[in-house]
């Protein structure tokens, strides 16, 4: 059968056939996907040792002989014990795995393997713990598993390393099918392996040098093409109409005058560069980024005002409903004694601040431009939502406006024009992503806290010291403070060893604080029933909060001064850095317990750098550097999704390459008409990135 890229994997071999049902969770379909899906790291087994060279604590391969191989059941713990004895003629050595009783038909005496592994000392004799194997045959001229750099994949249910690496070995020779889109001159330009080279390479590298060129060249091709999709939504960005909206000198000089709070320099300085974008017939495209309480609503607040008094209209976008009505209120608030009218527009809650019953009366309005600021979810751009001048849209908490959304807003403006766009976010971007995943927009930098705001207390506590936390809190809570409490999970998971939101519920309600009212928050819960526990806690009729990962993003509890974070280690140090800023709202001093108990000398390192780090920024940097290329926060929320599989944020000279290659190809081709496999890899990407 001659296999080609469109190949299914099920019908590649029997091995593919059995696990193309997993490699259907990970989006893997056919041939051409699975030589696309990368390895995440790599063992290097390449260096074939002698027996007696080895030594404990070694990572090593061998090349030997099976002498004996049986099974047995282990002296303690009565577990089926696979045990081979291996020789190469200076020294033998043992190699053993656990609950692999079928080994013995697939490994017998006599036969030549290599085995990679690590090399333990038990009672003074040399063993193997699991290690990799190949059986070396005359047939077999290049190893898969072992003697050779080793790529590791990330896996899901029933699906192994061995499996993968199998079915990809089967079909790496159709990467010479992969055809460079780069033009040449560029690939030239930057030395970069051609495409197909890069493929078979970052599977099954030759040497490190291969290694090394091909992560490169995959590399490069992703910060590309992100790159490329910025720089020309910006042109297109430059080359529409926005409505012109005159800065109201006068009345927001009252307005800032009237706040009960003085503006930090920082919110001055972010405040005047949106309202100078606002004032040019341009559309906006700003970015505006600050800490976690930092006051960017204040910020969006000035280009609101600016816009209603000059007779437009505002869209302000937040993540959840429960946001979405706060931000109604508080700005109801702020702008309780200006003529601005404002309407809440959520699936579950439609109200407005003028004297309306209807919620079709509330629509009727927006259409007629009657309603200045229309505050919601994404039931705002919904086909029944009509503006009637809108000339801004404020976007809240991780929520990035992708071409689609725009266009929907674009054509709800009869006159054509666009509306000035400012996003806004919390997690503090690294400059290396701001380079990359947001090379499109202006960026605004909220970097001070408001006046009078303490530092929030962060401890990393180890199990010994629990009671003593608990009794903190229930002292705090007498005084009539609120706590969080955040798991990592909502069900029991034995595999990952970390808390789970339902027990941990249990034990701090039954045993722990069974005379306070506790809530209960996860992701499985009902939209109502998330808002009914939101509003309880809102209004402190629950004293504690335990809840998944759900509240990371920009709920505002003033009266909540202790958050408590099981397996601190599982999440990253920017997700923490979110976890604790939902204390730290008031003057009141805020306290962030990272419980854990783990060893791992890393993770302690990790949580040791949240707990002397304040500063979100640095924290950012600091984040990327402890994680690597895998999941790292700013991608996702980009609406890059996950592009990003190889290339890492902190990549800068290949970003740097990349971006002086798409300058050099727009200003000679500005519409790509002479680059048309560029277009066409563009296009692609547009259907592959999920805007969010």
């Amino acid at each position: 059968m001659i296999v080609s890229l469109k190949h299914k994997i099920e019908n590649i071999t029997a091995v593919g056939k059995r696990i193309a049902p997993a490699l259907k969770k990970l989006g893997v379909l056919t041939a051409e996907d699975l030589l696309n899906y990368f390895p995440f790291r790599y063992e290097d087994w390449s260096r074939v040792r002698k027996i007696e060279e080895l030594e404990p604590g070694m990572t090593a391969t061998v090349e030997g002989q099976i002498e004996i191989i049986q099974n047995k059941r282990s002296q303690w713990k009565k577990r089926l014990v696979t045990e081979a004895i291996v020789t190469d003629g200076t020294e033998s050595v043992k190699a053993i795995w656990f609950h692999q009783p079928y080994l013995i038909k697939n490994l017998r005496p006599g036969e030549h393997l290599f085995l990679s592994g690590k090399v333990e000392d038990k009672n003074g004799e040399l063993q193997f713990v699991h290690p990799n194997y190949e059986k070396i045959s005359r047939y077999k001229q290049e190893m898969t598993h072992t003697a050779r750099i080793v790529p590791i994949y990330s896996l899901t249910k029933n699906l192994t390393e061995k499996q993968l690496r199998y079915v990809m070995s089967q079909i790496i020779g159709l990467s010479h099918y992969f055809k460079d889109w780069l033009p040449e001159d560029i690939i030239k330009k930057n030395n970069l392996l051609p495409l197909s080279q890069a493929i078979k390479q970052i599977h099954f590298p030759g040497n490190q040098q291969n290694l090394n060129q091909a992560l490169e060249r995959i590399k490069f091709d992703e910060l590309f093409t992100v790159q490329m999709r910025s720089a020309l939504a910006k042109r297109a960005l430059q080359q529409a109409q926005a409505q012109k909206i005159e800065f109201q000198e006068k009345e927001t000089q009252k307005f800032v005058r009237t706040l009960p709070y003085s503006l930090t320099k920082a919110q001055k300085i972010t405040g005047w560069e949106i309202i100078k974008d606002l004032g040019k017939n341009k559309p906006m495209n700003r970015l505006l980024e600050g800490d976690v309480g930092s006051g960017k609503t204040i910020v969006a607040c000035l280009a609101i005002l600016n816009t209603a008094l000059g007779g437009y209209q505002t869209a302000y976008m937040a993540p959840t409903e429960i946001l979405a009505r706060q931000h109604y209120e508080n700005i109801t608030k702020l702008f309780k004694d200006w003529p601005i009218k404002i309407a809440l527009l959520t699936s579950a809650d439609k109200r407005t601040n003028v004297a309306i019953t209807a919620d079709k009366e509330i629509y009727k309005r927006i259409t007629e431009g009657k309603l200045d600021l229309v505050i919601g979810t994404h039931a705002l751009i919904q086909s029944k939502v009509n503006f009637n001048k809108l000339a801004l849209i404020v976007i809240d908490e991780q929520h990035r406006f992708g071409v689609g959304q725009r266009k929907a807003l674009k054509q709800k403006n009869s006159d054509g024009t666009i509306p000035h766009l400012l996003s806004m976010t919390a997690t503090p971007i690294p400059r290396s992503l701001a380079l990359t995943a947001y090379g499109d927009l202006d960026l605004s930098v909220i970097n001070e806290m408001p006046t009078g705001r303490k530092e929030i207390k962060t401890e990393i506590v180890p199990p010994e010291r629990r009671p003593d936390k608990y009794k903190f809190v229930l002292e705090q809570i007498k005084a009539g403070r609120q706590a969080f409490v955040i798991c990592p999970l909502i069900d029991p998971s034995d595999k990952l060893g970390v808390k789970a939101v339902k027990d941990e519920y249990e034990k701090l309600d039954k045993k722990i604080f069974p005379d306070l009212p506790i809530g209960l928050m996860h992701g499985k819960l009902k939209p109502q029933e998330k808002e009914k526990v939101m509003r309880d806690f809102l209004e402190q009729k629950t004293k504690i909060l335990v809840s998944t990962p759900v509240i990371e993003v920009g709920i505002d509890v003033p009266n909540s001064t202790m958050i408590l974070i099981e397996s601190a280690e599982k999440f990253g140090l920017a997700q923490l850095h979110q976890f604790r800023g939902r204390v730290g709202r008031s003057q009141e001093q805020s306290y962030c317990f990272l419980f854990t108990e783990s060893n791992n000398v890393e993770a302690i390192r990790r949580l040791q750098t949240l707990a002397q780090c304040k500063n979100g920024f640095e924290l950012a940097e600091r984040d990327l550097e402890f994680r690597g290329p895998g999941e790292v926060y700013g991608i996702r929320q980009s609406g890059y999704n996950d592009q990003l599989k190889v290339a890492k944020l902190t990549d800068y000279i290949i970003i740097k390459k990349s971006k002086t290659a798409v300058e050099e190809i727009l200003t000679a081709d500005p519409t790509l008409t002479a680059h048309p496999l560029v277009k066409q890899k563009l296009s692609k990407f547009e259907t592959e990135v999920h805007w969010e």
